[in-house]
Order: structure tokens, then C-alpha cells, then sequence
């Protein structure tokens, strides 16, 4: 655990990159809650509709381009797979620090019903029922908004109290002037939303910025602070 002080920002970022410097591993992919790891260490989810950045944004996170898959076909992501730094047995105390979990996209309607069918039912399964999961971050493509399904991912959340944060997505594809007047939006939409959590993170796979945002909430999960 960090002894890193509270009020001393300069010690947490150097935390925040030796952790994310070392090496992480794909340890499970989960078709169904039965193949659920036991729970252990804090889990933070990321959750989104299909295309919107979310293996990028994984791979971008933990600066290994072929962690998460990225796919340009949709829905390619059909199982919670979780992603754990390196260097841990995973038996007794000997556990990671955190995982993350990459969700199957929703929101795809090319695929067949059944198989979407199955993927909703094992992402809200999960959502409602992991005592370690501890943020989820709900990605949303910059370029169009908060969408209905979106909402009503949001919904399951707030239901369940479980904290969520919305993470914007591929932010260097719309213009600077356009960028506060859609986190003002969003904010604005979620503002009384009971588990949403009120800091919007902005982000860019592609242009890199952002992505330290990000690892500073998973590393207040990880190293205790």
C-alpha cells in the first residue's frame, strides 16, 4: 500500500506512473456469472455502447496496444475480461492490486438477438450483483452524446448504487469550443442522478490526453489512498 501523504499531488502521480508502468496480463474471460472470479481486489469496470473506444481506451490506460482487443467490427467483445497487473499469484494473499474489467458494448443491433440477449443479461447480472466492483465507467463517444441506452445503463446503476463516472470518449474528434458546451450537457444530465459520480472525464485514445485522469481514479482504488 502507498504511504504516499494524502496533499502531496507531485508523490501521487509518481505512484500513479511506477504502477501503471509495470507489465498487466488478460487473466479470464467470463461467457457467464458462474466464471466469475472469487472476489478479492477492487474492480473497476469499463462499460459502453459497441465502437465506443472502450478496448483503446484500456490499452491506452495501462500502455500495452494489444491488451484489450480492438476490433472495427461491433459487439466483437462478448464477455467480462479482466485485465490484472503482472507479477501476482492470485492464490492466498498473494492477490493484484485491482482488476479491470472490459464489458461487452451494448447497443449493437446487428448482432443476433439471442447473442445480445446474453451479453445484457451478464453485464446487468454483474453490475447489480459484485460487492468488489467498486467504479464503473460509463464511455461515451464525444461525437454524439448520452444515448438511450446509456440512460438506461445509468438507471441499472443508480438502482443498484453502484458508482459510475462517464469517461467522453475520442474528444480530439470534435472541436475545442464544442468540448465544455458537451461537458456542461452531460453534466447537466447526470446532475441528479443518486450513483453517478460528478467529475466528467475527457479523453483521447488517439491523441493520448486524458488517460491520466483515468489511471489516477484506478489508482486511489489500488494503492488505497
Amino acid at each position: 500500500m502507498s504511504q504516499t501523504p494524502a496533499n502531496d499531488p507531485t508523490a501521487a502521480n509518481e505512484d500513479r506512473r511506477l504502477f501503471f508502468a509495470r507489465p498487466w496480463v488478460f487473466i479470464r474471460g467470463v461467457p457467464a456469472m458462474k466464471f466469475l472470479p472469487p472476489e478479492g481486489p477492487p474492480e473497476v469496470a469499463f462499460a459502453g455502447r459497441s465502437n465506443v473506444g472502450k478496448s483503446s481506451l484500456i490499452n491506452g490506460i495501462v500502455g500495452q496496444n494489444g491488451l484489450a482487443r480492438t476490433s472495427n467490427t461491433p459487439g466483437r467483445t462478448q464477455e467480462l475480461n479482466y485485465f490484472v497487473p503482472d507479477g501476482f499469484s492470485g492464490e492466498g494473499a498473494d492477490l493484484p492490486p485491482v482488476a479491470i474489467v472490459d464489458m461487452p458494448g451494448y447497443g449493437y443491433a446487428q448482432a443476433p438477438k439471442e447473442q445480445v440477449d446474453a451479453w445484457t443479461k451478464l453485464v446487468f447480472d454483474y453490475l447489480r450483483g459484485r460487492a468488489t466492483l467498486k467504479r464503473v465507467f460509463v464511455l461515451i463517444d464525444s461525437r454524439h452524446g448520452i444515448k438511450k441506452n446509456d440512460l438506461e445503463v445509468m438507471s441499472l446503476l443508480d438502482k443498484a448504487a453502484v458508482s459510475y463516472q462517464i469517461v467522453l470518449t475520442k474528444a480530439d474528434k470534435i472541436s475545442a469550443l464544442a468540448m465544455p458546451k458537451l461537458e456542461a450537457a452531460t453534466r447537466e444530465l447526470i446532475r441528479k442522478r443518486p450513483a453517478a459520480y460528478p467529475t466528467i472525464l475527457s479523453t483521447s485514445s488517439e491523441k493520448g490526453f486524458g488517460i491520466e485522469d483515468v489511471q489516477a481514479v484506478i489508482a486511489e482504488f489500488a494503492l488505497g489512498r
